[in-house]
């Protein structure tokens, strides 16, 4: 393990290509370490299998781990572009409590002026929810529903602990349902949103690294 907490890694977790994607596209500057963008698969148990497999990496034990990309939002009033910053992830396995949460906010704040930051339990699923299924999932007090984060997370406190946190760019809605990423302004505008997330995500990464007094 280094001695040199300014060395620690991040390790920034996506499932799609278009995701990857917009991720590559960001601007890499101010990062506070070296950081790895991994692009897992789609589904919980790809995202399992791939966090585990790199964490494994002796450069990578101690990574802080992120996981972004997509997700649809349960919540009424919610819309496409917005942004969710999980308090905790949860699957049927457990829950994981998230670290740096108003700092994130505040970070995507003034990353992205004008953007709504919405901040609640992010729920994991093995399939894609909608109709009833996205009601049901707002009755336990979710806000927001994806297929990788609540693995991602889980998978990375096992290999061992760490700071973990997740956020999410809205892409479908309960009154904007969305068929394919891409296809329509909603699609577009989480993928512009997608692209300019990184700059918040070092400085969550930094405040990590700064000595506790």
């Amino acid at each position: 393990m280094s001695t040199q907490p300014v060395s620690a890694p991040l390790l920034i977790a996506c499932a799609l290509g278009i995701e990857h994607l917009a991720l590559r596209m960001s601007d890499r500057g101010g990062a506070g370490g070296p950081v790895t963008v991994l692009r897992t698969g789609m589904g919980p148990k790809a995202a399992e299998r791939s966090v585990t497999r790199v964490l494994a990496d002796p450069v990578l034990t101690d990574a802080a781990v992120l996981a972004t990309g997509f997700c649809a939002g349960l919540a009424p009033g919610m819309h496409p572009g917005d942004l969710v910053v999980a308090e905790e992830t949860r699957d049927p396995r457990g829950s994981v409590p998230c670290v740096g949460v108003e700092l994130l906010v505040k970070e995507l704040v003034r990353a992205l002026p004008g953007r709504t930051v919405h901040t609640g339990p992010l729920t994991g699923s093995d399939h894609v929810v909608r109709g009833h299924e996205r009601s049901d999932l707002l009755a336990t007090g979710a806000i927001a529903v994806d297929m990788e984060s609540a693995a991602t997370l889980l998978s990375a406190v096992h290999v061992g602990e760490r700071p973990v946190a997740a956020v999410r760019v809205v892409v479908d809605a309960p009154e904007h349902e969305l068929v394919r990423i891409g296809t329509v302004r909603g699609g577009i505008s989480a993928f512009r949103v997608l692209r300019s997330v990184l700059p918040a995500f070092f400085e969550w990464h930094r405040s990590l690294l700064l000595p506790r007094r």
